[in-house]
């Protein structure tokens, strides 16, 4: 039984670094290499991360510096940037690609809120599918008598426990992602 609960408790956590991985690739108006996480490089005709062709540095609280171990791969990586959902135009002063991010306005952090929760919401709704998938296999394995109805209620409420912990990890993560957009 035990087996159960913790592959639903282990995917469960896999829904919380994922919502914490999207919120990474947020933009919140300070300069973070993560944004560029998905950026991918055409180099030589294979699809390259960017994290792998160049060191990706922070050098000022809006600025993002790109310095490429590969010099010849500067306007691939420039035309990648610049293809990519990140929305920022880089500029290449032919040593290193630069990112500036500009102050975000009233209505695109209101915008990013909505998504922010909007993510929230759909990593609390996996949670709870994987909550259901586990109780459903407990409710067959009574009718198989494989356990008690005293153990399946049990087990039901430790999966309901780690379900309602792991809500509330998600909506602390929005809210403090919330709290870091709206921040000026």
């Amino acid at each position: 039984m035990n087996e159960q609960i913790s592959s639903a408790k282990e995917k469960m956590e896999k829904c919380i670094k994922n919502l914490e991985n999207e919120f990474a690739s947020i933009r919140a108006g300070r300069a973070n290499p993560s944004v560029l996480d998905k950026v991918v490089v055409d180099y030589y005709g294979a699809p390259t991360p960017l994290n792998q062709m160049a060191a990706i540095s922070v050098s000022e609280a809006r600025i993002l510096v790109i310095q490429p171990w590969d010099m010849s791969s500067m306007k691939a990586i420039e035309k990648a940037i610049i293809n990519s959902d990140v929305g920022i135009t880089p500029t290449n002063d032919g040593k290193a690609i630069r990112l500036v991010f500009p102050q975000l306005t009233e209505e695109r952090r209101k915008e990013l809120c909505k998504s922010i929760k909007k993510y929230g919401e759909e990593c609390k709704v996996s949670i709870r599918s994987i909550r259901r998938d586990c109780i459903e296999k407990f409710k067959s394995m009574k009718k198989n008598s494989e356990i008690t109805e005293d153990d399946m209620k049990e087990y039901e409420k430790e999966v309901q426990d780690i379900t309602d912990k792991f809500c509330v990890d998600a909506d602390k993560s929005v809210t403090e992602k919330e709290k870091e957009i709206m921040s000026i």
